[in-house]
């Protein structure tokens, strides 16, 4: 057995419900965090959830998965999160929230299920939680985690093979070193004992092969590690120098008429609103960072030199007008063509956004008139759809528009799409036949734990009133079972619950296909109208036409008074006309010649 370090401090009971006075920032407040979660491997049936809905959908590889979005593998699933240094790694039945994702705090939820955790690298000041039901885990180093949270509300069992975490319930806390693990059983009270570290089995071996493929990718000496994808670029492509853009990676396997961002569809994923989603296995990295170039009648991708992490784009694009011939458009930026973000961002954000160098290309002016600009990639991937495909999120590749040269020419650069989105594009996906639960889980804070002298060996710790009994919830509806509201302990309370999506889409109507603002946001919280945006757009949003101004409605007049008709003269009567006999009809019930 491991002796484990335990930290005994006092038994006090966690604070149940939302502790308003602990609140952390909205997640809304200042610029959208510079990375997301994205969705790198599926297999099986995995199901999300998006933030501020109830409706389950199928999830898709390279989702973008943000603040508030919720994960599960059904039986036999699996799923991959990348987020930079750290991967997360989901076996089937496990329940995954990303409760807080921002530049330096990743903070995970997880009801249930297996969870493999490998971290590559923590920077300076980078946070990472894992809340359960048996307790918060703090993560402490770069290192191999696991945990194994049963559905039948069994123990819990959390394995470091290699780096350090602490484990915190009602005021006491366990470190866990490498090569230890620990044993949670029980709610109320909590019981938490040391116990040998398990037996590999697939799940391990397959986590270790993904590690392995990262660490050993040849791509990672052109990409930032901080890219999530890199990786899938090794066996889809091939990387050249180029004199002028520096490192430029070429697909393979692509047909001629090939253009980038023509293979996938649009979703709508706040902060940011309108965001692609490619088909291509490998599409992340490239349709999220970088910039494109066509040259010698090929495409290709670079990714740029970072002089720090990287910063994602929803879609490294300029979208144009095309409400003149019925469609939405837009086209891909080219190395130093500034990017100007559709959402809510300051100017540090911009800048940094645009920070990347390509070769030569070591500067990109941000303060500019982007109507002004001759874009290179205009003529050559101009892209069109019907506004109804893109509203609604539907895969584009086969609905794209014939458009002419002179049409590419009059669409005007837009600030944003003027396109309002459709419940299924803000959904994520089609509808999924797994039904996980509509309840979401709820979090409670663990006290403060204070030092202690270590237990002595093989005797577990006992944790009284740790977290409150879980209320039984109703799941679809009258005459379904009723199952308990996941409670996690946790000790940074979540931001505060995104609005609904239709509280959201009503309240964009003065301006349809922008994001809202983190005070817009705020706003609806609080049940308040969302107010007006303050930021302003380039370039400038056109003016809303006004209805043109209607005459004034004649004045009612009085109806005039009845006038009895004058009599008319008596005149004598005229003969009758000369009946004609009538024209005989045919026999249409007979055929020709009958």
């Amino acid at each position: 057995m491991i002796r484990p370090s335990l930290l005994i401090g006092s038994l006090l009971p966690v604070l149940a419900g939302v502790l308003a006075a602990q609140e952390a920032p909205p997640a809304t407040a200042g610029d959208p965090p510079a990375r997301v979660a994205r969705i790198a491997y599926l297999a099986g049936t995995v199901s999300l959830q998006t933030s501020g809905d109830t409706v389950w959908s199928l999830a898709s590889v390279n989702y973008p998965m943000t603040t508030g979005d919720r994960l599960y593998s059904d039986r036999g699933g699996r799923a991959e999160l990348q987020v930079g240094d750290l991967t997360l790694r989901a076996s089937e039945a496990t329940d995954l929230t990303v409760t807080s994702l921002t530049d330096d705090f990743v903070q995970i939820g997880m009801a249930q299920g297996t969870l493999r955790l490998s971290v590559y690298r923590m920077a300076a000041g980078d946070s990472i939680e894992i809340d359960t039901p048996r307790g918060a885990l703090t993560l402490l180093a770069a290192g191999d985690y696991r945990v194994d949270a049963p559905v039948d509300d069994s123990t819990m069992v959390v394995s470091v093979r290699t780096g350090s975490l602490q484990w915190t319930a009602g005021g006491v806390a366990q470190t866990v070193e490498g090569g230890q693990a620990i044993v949670v059983s029980g709610i109320n009270p909590i019981q938490v004992a040391s116990t040998a570290l398990p037996p590999t089995d697939d799940f391990d071996r397959w986590s270790a092969d993904r590690d392995h493929a990262l660490a050993s990718s040849p791509s990672a000496q052109y990409v930032s590690r901080d890219i999530p994808g890199y990786s899938d670029l090794d066996a889809a492509g091939s990387w050249d120098t180029d004199a002028e853009y520096g490192p430029i990676w070429y697909p393979s396997g692509v047909g001629a008429d090939w253009a980038p961002y023509r293979h996938g569809h649009w979703v709508w994923i706040d902060p940011w609103g309108w965001t692609w989603v490619e088909r291509e296995p490998w599409g992340y990295a490239p349709f999220h960072y970088g910039r494109w170039v066509y040259q010698r009648s090929r495409w290709g991708w670079c990714p740029g030199a970072w002089g720090g992490r990287p910063y994602y784009s929803p879609a490294l694009v300029v979208f144009a007008d095309g409400s003149g011939f019925g469609a939405q458009a837009w086209f891909p930026l080219g190395p130093g063509e500034p990017y100007h973000p559709w959402y809510h961002a300051d100017a540090d954000y911009r800048r940094r956004m645009n920070a990347p160098t390509f070769g030569r290309v070591t500067n990109i002016a941000v303060n500019v008139n982007v109507t002004t600009i001759n874009y290179r990639n205009r003529r050559v991937a101009f892209t069109a759809v019907p506004v109804s495909t893109f509203r609604s999120g539907l895969p584009i590749s086969k609905r794209i528009m014939a458009v002419t040269p002179d049409q590419i020419v009059r669409s005007r650069i837009a600030p944003h799409p003027y396109v309002q989105p459709g419940a299924s594009a803000a959904a994520g996906g089609s509808l999924s036949p797994s039904r996980p639960g509509e309840h979401r889980p709820t979090f409670t804070i663990a006290p403060t734990p204070r030092a202690a002298p270590p237990l002595r060996p093989n005797t577990p710790v006992i944790v009284r009133r740790a977290v409150p009994v879980p209320r039984p919830m109703p799941e679809g509806g009258a005459g379904k079972p009723m199952k308990p509201t996941p409670i996690l302990i946790t000790r940074h309370a979540p931001p505060p619950e995104e609005p609904s999506f239709p509280v959201r889409q009503q309240a964009m109507r003065p301006d349809v296909g922008r994001p809202l603002e983190p005070q817009q946001i705020d706003n609806l919280r609080r049940g308040k109208p969302a107010g007006p945006a303050r930021d302003s757009e380039n370039p400038p949003h056109p003016a809303m036409p006004r209805p043109a101004p209607q005459p004034p409605a004649p004045r009612a007049q009085p109806a005039p008074r009845p006038q009895e008709p004058k009599p008319r003269p008596m005149q004598a009567p005229k003969p009758a006309p000369a009946q004609k006999p009538a024209p005989q009809k045919p026999d249409r019930r007979r055929g020709p010649g009958n």
